[in-house]
């Protein structure tokens, strides 16, 4: 793999048509699971509360139905350690959603050890209620040998239940592609014991056995120790609620250890599950190629900005799977409207907005920015989305909407041409001025061939860019100046 790439679709399939074997150094996955939950995409608002729009995209996977049945039934059919396997499981528990799951799973993994290096290892995280299960499916396919380490990631977090210890931990199986003396692990050291540190400080202690067994007194050198050898058990905070993408969002630290321990610089990472992006963010951080896989446009999108966010333009990648024409996005319209919104909104740097009665009525997409000098008042952009036919109605209602939440400015995406009436609404909204001296139209549409052709939202230079250029050399016509969803303060 040369460069760093976004793929979106199912990881099985990405992984069957795109990957050569043994094209990949590292693979960190964290895989939804807890077979009671629906497993949707979730995102915070960028005002910090936690959103309850989500994509489908993963609802009922492992529900013990039809779907699941037939992934069972193939795995079986291919024979094999894991054809034995899956039948000795389905013999002990039976035809249940844990079975789905792992019937989902199986076939990842083979894929996964397929496309992984000789010199390679996998990284599997997951909570205690699935991690013995996986780790047989691990063991089937990577073989007992290979298995390195059960990581333990302890956290703390509020309590919760009194009949049983508090649960603040989740499981990270470490395996390697083979048993090779030559594979890639890097040692990492932790603090010494205050005890330790007391009685020999940080001076490299050197201990041993004299000629007939016995121990020797240990006895300091010069040179300083590296430290302990880092075991497996890792404390290390999560992610703060109010500063999360995901609600599932890992720490970058934990995701640090993993890629300093299991890879060298230009080596090539895979996240399968990428989610929110914390592997793509800290594998180009430590200098690694990178490769992301999603099955949801919120979520390539949210990587996305996050990339921009963090690194600017600098960061070269290719994204492998959205539409990239008006044929696609018809056929994304038609097959999924969920995501041909959230698609539609990512294009502007927009993210869905919270679906709950009444408020969020009409809303489909915020941004955030903030563009005077002086002050935190956050300001917001209202997006609305639509694949269908559209008319004057639509302007109508977004500029109801607009005027109720005392928004800035208010933005259609239409998949369709707009008619002439919704431009005149459009243009009879009037003007949003601001503190630079620039005029903005309160309400705009942009249409998707318009947004495929890289044309933006009109907005207003962000204080951050002022400061870089003279104010009379702000030109009102800035459409090509994009706002990022900057994390807006209170008012």
């Amino acid at each position: 793999m040369e460069e760093n790439i976004l793929y979106y679709g199912d990881n099985i399939d990405v992984l069957n048509l795109h990957f050569k074997d043994e094209s990949v150094d590292l693979v960190y996955l964290d895989p939804p699971f807890k077979s009671n939950q629906k497993y949707n995409v979730l995102f915070a608002e960028q005002d910090g509360s936690r959103s309850k729009a989500q994509i489908k995209a993963f609802e009922d996977t492992w529900r013990w139905d039809e779907a699941a049945v037939a992934t069972y039934k193939n795995i079986v059919e291919s024979g094999g350690n894991i054809s034995k396997l899956m039948q000795a499981l389905h013999g002990y528990i039976g035809g249940c959603d844990m079975l789905a799951y792992l019937s989902m799973m199986a076939p990842r993994l083979i894929e996964l050890r397929r496309v992984l290096k000789a010199t390679g290892s996998i990284f599997l995280h997951c909570d205690p209620t699935a991690s013995h299960y996986l780790k047989l499916l691990l063991d089937g396919i990577f073989g007992p040998v290979n298995f390195k380490n059960e990581i333990i990631w302890h956290y703390r977090k509020w309590p919760s239940g009194k009949y049983a210890f508090q649960r603040n931990h989740d499981v990270i199986l470490f395996y390697s592609k083979s048993d090779s003396k030559n594979r890639i692990f890097n040692q990492l050291f932790m603090d010494r014991a205050p005890s330790t540190l007391k009685r020999f400080g940080t001076a490299k202690i050197v201990s041993g056995y004299d000629e007939v067994g016995r121990r020797v007194p240990s006895r300091t050198e010069e040179e300083d120790s590296l430290g302990v050898r880092q075991d497996d058990v890792w404390d290390i905070g999560r992610v703060p609620p109010m500063k999360q993408l995901f609600p599932t969002q890992k720490p970058e630290l934990l995701i640090e250890k993993i890629l300093l321990a299991s890879s060298k610089e230009g080596d090539t990472v895979l996240d399968p599950f990428c989610g929110c992006g914390t592997t793509i963010v800290t594998a180009q951080r430590l200098n690694r190629r990178w490769i992301g896989i999603d099955i949801t446009h919120l979520s390539i999108s949210l990587i996305r900005n996050r990339i921009r966010d963090v690194f600017g333009e600098i960061v070269p990648y290719k994204v492998i799977g959205e539409p990239v024409s008006m044929p696609d996005a018809e056929k994304l319209a038609k097959e999924d409207p969920y995501q041909f919104q959230c698609w539609a909104l990512g294009l502007v740097g927009a993210r869905p907005a919270e679906q709950k009665k009444g408020a969020d009525r009409g809303i489909d997409g915020r941004l955030y920015f903030h563009d005077e000098s002086k002050g935190v008042k956050t300001k917001q952009v209202i997006f609305s989305v639509k694949s269908g036919h559209t008319s004057v109605a639509h302007m109508r209602d977004l500029k109801g909407v607009l005027e109720r939440e005392q928004a800035e400015l208010g933005v259609l995406i239409t998949l369709r041409e707009p008619t002439q009436p919704m431009r005149v609404e459009a243009a009879e909204a009037g003007w949003y001025d601001s503190p630079w001296g620039t005029r903005h139209p309160r309400m705009q549409v942009l249409t998707i061939r318009e947004l495929l052709d890289h044309k933006q939202i009109n907005l207003p230079p962000s204080r951050v860019n002022v400061t870089f250029k003279k104010a009379d050399k702000v030109k009102e016509n800035n459409n090509n100046n994009l706002i990022l969803p900057l994390e807006p303060s209170e008012n």
